[in-house]
This record gives structure tokens, sequence and C-alpha cells, in this order.
């Protein structure tokens, strides 16, 4: 009985593992079949490499050069901006806070803020950060640039708002994950590390982080995934505007632009949007693959 009950349960968990594998291989193939006839009408250069998005003008023109950009812009500094601070606050929650019966209460208070931090829904990010960041980058704004006519003024809906924006979204999911990698580390290994004369600091960046290199990149693909795919945060505080990416500009990113034009889209409008779609689709596949790669290359090196 008990052996038929696994075989039933083999195949159940087989028929699930397909459905996601049926799945995947669907989303891509539906997005090939969308976003290339673009392609192939527009042109390539023209499309990836045009700087110029005027979709409803008498001649239209469809770059998405800068959109790329921009998209690719703001996730990197996002990263750079989150990645670090939910590396050491994970490292916070594990090692320093585990000493003692306040440390752990801390812990167990900060633990809940960062569960809620990753409930909160992506408006209201948005509207906290229209409403507070904004008027914040604004006045910086007229300070760096006051008498600079050359200056279009965004007031402060800019990609310097975006990056601060995406990089407090992905910080729960970096967190989370960092923290469970660095508790699965065995304590064999730390209790080593200061035998040693090792100190506690020198024992985290030099043993216990490398150790749970693998989760934590976990955790950096998820980040950059979730910076990648956001739409309704960045459209309410990046401005819009399809721009080089530099600090102070309105900028659109590659999802803000499918939220802000595919509702009236039609005809090679709305084909290029698909095309927008593919784009992004395959910046999440080769970024995971890569860092895959990367992930696999640092569990054989530590074997």
């Amino acid at each position: 009985m008990q052996k038929k009950t696994e075989k039933v349960a083999g195949y159940i968990f087989l028929a699930f593992g397909c459905i996601a594998v049926v799945s995947v291989i669907a989303i891509t193939v539906y997005m090939i079949l969308k976003g290339t006839p673009a392609l192939v009408k527009v042109g390539v250069p023209k499309l990836l490499f045009g700087t110029v998005w005027k979709p409803t003008a008498a001649e239209p023109s469809y770059g998405i050069f800068y959109i790329i950009l921009s998209s690719i812009v703001g996730t990197f500094g996002a990263i750079i901006l989150g990645v670090p601070i939910g590396i050491l606050s994970a490292v916070f929650l594990t090692d320093y806070t585990s000493g003692s019966k306040t440390g752990r209460q801390i812990a167990k208070g900060l633990s809940a803020a960062v569960e809620l931090l990753a409930a909160i829904p992506s408006v209201i990010y948005g509207l906290i950060g229209m409403m507070i960041l904004n008027p914040l980058m604004y006045r910086l704004e007229k300070y760096f640039f006051a008498g600079n006519d050359n200056h279009q003024f965004t007031g402060g809906s800019n990609l310097l708002s975006a990056i601060i924006v995406l990089a407090i979204m992905i910080l729960p999911t970096v967190i989370n994950i960092s923290a469970s990698s660095i508790r699965a580390v065995p304590s064999s290994l730390r209790s080593a590390s200061l035998a040693l004369g090792a100190s506690k600091m020198q024992t985290i960046f030099k043993v216990v982080l490398p150790a749970a290199k693998s989760g934590i990149m976990t955790g950096v693909v998820l980040g950059i995934g979730r910076a990648l795919g956001e739409a309704m945060a960045i459209n309410m505080v990046a401005g819009g505007a399809v721009n080089i990416p530099l600090p102070f500009n309105s900028v659109r990113f590659l999802t803000t632009q499918l939220v802000s034009e595919m509702s009236y889209a039609s005809g090679l409008h709305r084909q290029v949007l698909f095309t927008v779609g593919l784009v992004l689709y395959v910046f999440i596949v080769i970024i995971n693959l890569f860092l895959t790669k990367l992930k696999k290359k640092g569990e054989i090196a530590n074997e």
C-alpha cells in the first residue's frame, strides 16, 4: 500500500513539474510569436538602437534604446544600493543579535518589519515615493541645476527616485534569503575560525559569507527579477519621459512603457509594445542564466 501511494505521489509531482515546464515554454513561444513581427517591420537597428519614440506622429518612430538603457541602469543602481544593505542587515539579524535575549527580541522585531516590508503593495511604495521622495529630489534638482537653462526640471520624478524606490523594494527578498543562507552555515565553521584567532567580523566576512554565497546569489537573482519586473511604483516616481538615463532626468523603463501605452495602442504600435515585452523577457532569462552559471562555478570552487 505504501509503495502504491508513493508511486501515485511520484506521478502527481511529475505532472506538476511538467505543468511548470510547459508554462515556461508556452510563455516563451507566445512572446516570440507576438514580439518578432515588429522587429521585421520596423527593423532591428531602428527599433533596438533608435533613440526617438514617437508612435503617434505623422511619421512614427519606435526607437527604444533609451528605454532599454533606463531599465538596465535603474536595475543596476538598485542592486548596487540595495544588495549591500540587504546582506549586512541579514548579517546583523543572524550573527549580531543571537548572543543575548535582548538581541533575539530585536531580531524578532526586525524580522517582522522585513516581512511587513515585503507585504506592502507596489502602489504604496509609489505613493510614498511620489509624496515624500520626489519633493526631496526636486530640492536637490533645484540646488544642482539652478540657473542651468539646458536642464529640464522634472519636479523630482527622475531616475534617482526610481533607483531608491527599487532598492527599498528588493530589500525584503535579499534580507530573507541571505539570512536563511547564513543560518544554514554550520556552526562548526564559525567555531573553527574563532579558535584559530579570527575576530567575529573576520569570521563573518572570510568564512560565513563565502560559505553562504550560493544562497545569497539566489537572493540577488530574485532581487534583480523584482527590480526588472516592477512597473506601478516606477511609473509613479520616474516621470515617464523617454530620455538618456541620467540621475535627474525623467525616464521610462521597459515595464512602465507597457503600462503607459498598451491600453490604447493599436496596429504596429501595439506590436512594438509586444517587442518591448519580449526584450524584457530576454533580459530576465539572460540574467538568470548568467547568475545561475556564476553560482554553480562558485559551488564547484568551494568543493
